[in-house]
């Protein structure tokens, strides 16, 4: 038959899964990623911090002849709500700076050379696009994040009495909970930040801003004008009043918790939307 007389024809072959076309952009994100000195070092470096805290541990369940010498020690050497809320917010740090330079190279790219035509044009959604995405951040925080908050509960459990695993199973939940939430807040930001800008050097000052300076305007707005719930659009105090309540603590200012899950609902809303306005396969201008 020639070739003119050839009409299109529907591909009727195999179709691979909605899973594995999900994990097709994770898959090479993530080896672009660790090719990436500056990636591996601020992974290797994020695991010094869990290092020291298993060495904490260690001491802290097996210094009873210090601490019979020294009584003043046992506040000191407990593991509790406070020493995985100083784990949280150390290891909160790494994530942001991991979030910071891997964040703004998974969306702008795409959108400042307009690849979501591609992607769209094939049995891939807007969601499953989102979705995978965030599984690259996923990944790359959870490593340093709720992964060893987790090895060292379960260390801690191991080595303490079998009652404390029941008086104190709360802070592992709080634990991968807590940094859930972070996790999930944290890449919204980052790729909202770069859908909004599609470039890399600026997505990466705005997720800076929205972590650093955003949290400085609310603490001068709380001074200025004698109030506290300036603090809700703080994303910083808002995750950190959220872990406070998930480790069994209550915070001592600002607002109150349920005030703080309004605002974190209210944040992933409107980054949700903020996606879902700037990552369109066909852009109309009027």
């Amino acid at each position: 038959m020639a070739v003119y007389r050839r009409g299109y024809q529907r591909y009727e072959g195999p179709r691979t899964g909605r899973f594995t076309r999900l994990m097709v952009l994770p898959k090479y994100a993530w080896h672009n990623l660790l090719k990436k000195r500056l990636m591996l070092s601020l992974l290797i470096m994020s695991m010094f911090w869990p290092i020291i805290c298993i060495g904490f541990i260690y001491f802290s369940n097996n210094l009873d002849m210090l601490l019979d010498i020294s009584p003043g020690l046992t506040s000191f050497l407990e593991i509790d709500s406070r020493f995985f809320m100083i784990f949280i917010k150390v290891q909160g740090a790494f994530s942001i700076l991991i979030a910071v330079f891997a964040g703004p190279g998974l969306v702008a790219p795409d959108l400042s050379n307009n690849a979501l035509q591609l992607y769209f044009s094939r049995s891939f959604t807007r969601t499953e696009y989102v979705l995978s995405r965030m599984m690259v951040l996923f990944g790359a925080l959870s490593i340093v994040t709720w992964v060893p908050g987790l090895l060292l509960f379960f260390i801690q459990a191991a080595l303490a009495d079998s009652s404390w695993l029941i008086e104190n199973w709360n802070l592992g939940s709080g634990v991968f909970f807590g940094l859930l939430l972070w996790i999930i807040l944290l890449s919204l930001v980052a790729m909202a930040g770069s859908a909004y800008v599609r470039k890399r050097v600026m997505a990466e000052a705005l997720i800076l801003a929205v972590i650093f300076i955003l949290p400085a305007i609310t603490k001068i707005l709380n001074q200025a004008f004698k109030i506290s719930w300036a603090s809700l659009f703080n994303p910083l105090h808002v995750m950190a009043s959220i872990c406070d309540w998930l480790l069994g603590t209550v915070p001592d200012h600002g607002p109150s918790v349920f005030n703080c899950w309004l605002a974190l609902f209210f944040m992933i809303a409107l980054l949700i939307m903020i996606l879902r306005r700037k990552l369109r396969p066909v852009e109309v201008v009027s």
